[in-house]
C-alpha cells in the first residue's frame, strides 16, 4: 500500500529538508531540530541487521536495480558502504537472496536519468525483477522547475512500464524559500506519479536522516555510512515488499 504524507506533514519535513541535508535555507532551522521525532538510528540498524545475520538466504537470486544519484552512488564513503550495497546486505539478511546494481551517478538530475535509463537497463545482465527510482534532489539544488521533474520522472516510470519492471520511487520535498507555488507543485510529483503508474512509494526517503546532523556529512547534504544504514533501515522492508513475487518475476 502506498503511503502518503499529510499538507502540514510534508511542509514540516520540507522544513527540516532545507537545513539538515539540502542545505537551501537556514530559515526555520533551529526550531525543526527541537521538534521530538521518532527516528531509525544507524545503532539499530546494526543491531537488526547482526541479529538477523545467521538467517539463510533462500531462493533464486532477486535482481533490483538502484538508478538515482549520489544519494546512491556513495558520494563520499567507500563502496561497500553505499545504499545499494548495505541494502543487498539487510535483504540477504532477511533470507532475501538480493542482487543490488548500484546506478547511481553523483550530480544527476532527472534529464540526465533519463537520458541514460534505457542504456542502463539494457547493460544489465538479467533483466531487473525491480527498479528503485531515486531522482530529483539535484533538480531541487538547481532550481529546476517542477514541471520539468515531473515530465522526466515521468518518461523514465513509462520506460519501465513499457518492460513490465516494477517501481518502487523515493520521493522527496521541496523546501519552502522556494514559495508556496513551487512547493505545492513539486510535493505532488512523487505522489501523483506512483499512482498513475502503480509504482509503490516512499514519500521522503531522507525522513530518517534529516533531523541528525550527526548522520549528515560536513557539506550538509549527503549522509554518513552511518546515516545510510539508518536510511536503509528504514526502507528495506520496502523494498522487500515492492518485489513481485519471485514465481511471477521469473515467469516474465
Amino acid at each position: 500500500m502506498k503511503r502518503r504524507l499529510s499538507i502540514i506533514s510534508r511542509r514540516t519535513l520540507a522544513c527540516a529538508l532545507v537545513s539538515a541535508c539540502l542545505a537551501l535555507s537556514a530559515c526555520g532551522a533551529e526550531a525543526e531540530r527541537e521538534e521530538a521525532a521518532t527516528v531509525v538510528t544507524a545503532e539499530d540498524a546494526t543491531a537488526g541487521t547482526t541479529a538477523a545475520a545467521e538467517m539463510p538466504v533462500m531462493g533464486p537470486q532477486r535482481n533490483v536495480l538502484a538508478f538515482g544519484n549520489s544519494l546512491f552512488a556513495g558520494y563520499n564513503v567507500d563502496p561497500d558502504e553505499s545504499y545499494p550495497a548495505r541494502l543487498e546486505a539487510a535483504l540477504r539478511a532477511q533470507g532475501i537472496n538480493a542482487r543490488v546494481a548500484n546506478a547511481g551517478v553523483s550530480a544527476d538530475t532527472t534529464a540526465a536519468g533519463r537520458q541514460r535509463l534505457a542504456f542502463t537497463l539494457d547493460a544489465q545482465e538479467s533483466k531487473p525483477e525491480l527498479v528503485i527510482l531515486e531522482l530529483g534532489g539535484n533538480d531541487l539544488l538547481r532550481g529546476i522547475e517542477p514541471a520539468e521533474t515531473r515530465a522526466n520522472l515521468e518518461a523514465m516510470l513509462q520506460e519501465l512500464q513499457s518492460r513490465n519492471i516494477p517501481v518502487l520511487l523515493m520521493g522527496l520535498v521541496a523546501p519552502p524559500n522556494y514559495g508556496p507555488e513551487f512547493q505545492q507543485a513539486y510535493d505532488a510529483i512523487y505522489p501523483e506519479l506512483a499512482e498513475r503508474y502503480g509504482a509503490e512509494l516512499v514519500p521522503f526517503f531522507l525522513e530518517p536522516v534529516y533531523q541528525r546532523p550527526d548522520l549528515i556529512q560536513a557539506d550538509r547534504i549527503h549522509p554518513t555510512a552511518q546515516g545510510i544504514e539508518a536510511l536503509v533501515a528504514a526502507t528495506a522492508d520496502d523494498v522487500a515488499a515492492a518485489l513481485p513475487d519471485a514465481a511471477s518475476a521469473n515467469d516474465d
